[in-house]
């Protein structure tokens, strides 16, 4: 069986590597010197570029997604990002892969507790009858279940791993929950419900495999409307929901989105609305900085590489927490701790 013992996240400009990795994209492009193999790799720790260059690339009539293959290689530099320059390929017998595991990037924790969280969480929060029996329909039903804790929240940008749709979506409720708590007005039990199912379109969008492509209903219709499509017969079953809810709960899936030029059907038009659009969108920008500084060591400075989802590179800077004396990071975790709105 293949084992692993070089990951993406750990290469460096200049090693060279013979290791297993799975191919998510593979085109045969021209250049001037020749044809030339431009590939994407993957494993578990995320995902580089490959590139085999002529007459090497000769060699190879047909390289496709979802291939595991051998690679030798040497690791460069292009535009601040790693590149592993191939010299040579074999594809493997799939069946000798030891664990996929290895393979798929994957949330932190198990998608299945991260769903019990939030769970918990509409358990915590809900008191209106008809919200509970929605949300409890939703997620017990086994094929929504299966599809949420396997979803990516995104193919490439945030969350893009396996659990996150429901890491993204936990982070979302836990944000709207404590906005609530500092605009007492606004009605946070459709916040919490809307929150939970923003994004469940996405477990159809994305195929949550090696790859996590988009499906076809994904290219031609979108998570949105996937979404409200599977989330709103649940609704319609719902005895003694409110109508004005039930129509306020779709527009809040509608238009999560923020703008018509980001693909939202619609723009927001209450407070709930707009907190929930907000809060969607500081989550995956949190996500995708987190990933962008993932190369720079816990406690340092520094920059990442240019990042073309946000237009820029960004900075980590020096933390005030690290400067401060063992006793008074102590105190000022502790402090935090009971600073937050919601229960751990």
């Amino acid at each position: 069986m293949l084992s692993k013992t070089v990951f993406i996240h750990d290469v460096t400009e200049g090693q060279e590597v013979y290791e297993v990795f799975v191919i998510v994209q593979a085109k045969l492009s021209q250049s001037k010197n020749g044809p030339f193999w431009d590939l994407t790799l993957q494993d578990k720790t995320g995902r580089l570029n490959a590139k085999i260059w002529s007459p090497q690339s000769n060699a190879y009539a047909q390289l496709l997604p979802e291939q595991v293959v051998r690679i030798q290689g040497q690791v460069r530099s292009f535009r601040d990002q790693p590149q592993l320059v191939v010299q040579k390929l074999e594809v493997v017998d799939p069946q000798e892969v030891g664990d996929w595991a290895d393979f798929i990037p994957s949330s932190s924790r198990p998608p299945e507790q991260i769903l019990s969280e939030i769970e918990g969480l509409c358990r915590e929060h809900l008191r209106y009858p008809p919200w509970r029996k929605l949300l409890k329909a939703v997620l017990s039903d086994a094929a929504m279940r299966e599809c949420l804790v396997n979803a990516p929240g995104a193919k490439n940008i945030h969350h893009a791993y396996r659990g996150g749709l429901v890491e993204h979506t936990l982070q979302v409720v836990r944000l709207c929950l404590a906005v609530c708590e500092l605009y007492p007005d606004l009605d946070r039990e459709i916040l919490l419900v809307a929150a939970v199912l923003h994004d469940m379109g996405k477990a159809w969008e994305l195929d949550g495999g090696i790859s996590r492509d988009y499906t076809d209903a994904g290219r031609l219709v979108g998570h949105i409307t996937l979404g409200v499509d599977r989330v709103m017969p649940f609704v319609a079953r719902v005895q003694d929901l409110d109508p004005d809810l039930s129509l306020h709960l779709e527009h809040l899936l509608l238009s999560h989105h923020g703008e018509y030029s980001y693909g939202s059907p619609r723009r927001p038009k209450t407070q709930e609305a707009f907190v929930l659009h907000f809060m969607d969108n500081l989550d995956a920008k949190m996500n995708t900085l987190d990933q962008a500084l993932t190369g720079i060591a816990p406690g340092a400075q520094g920059w990442s590489a240019y990042q073309p989802s946000l237009e820029r590179m960004v900075y980590r800077p020096k933390k005030t927490y690290d400067l401060l004396q063992p006793e008074r990071k102590s105190k000022t975790r502790n402090a935090k701790q009971c600073l937050l709105p919601l229960k751990e």
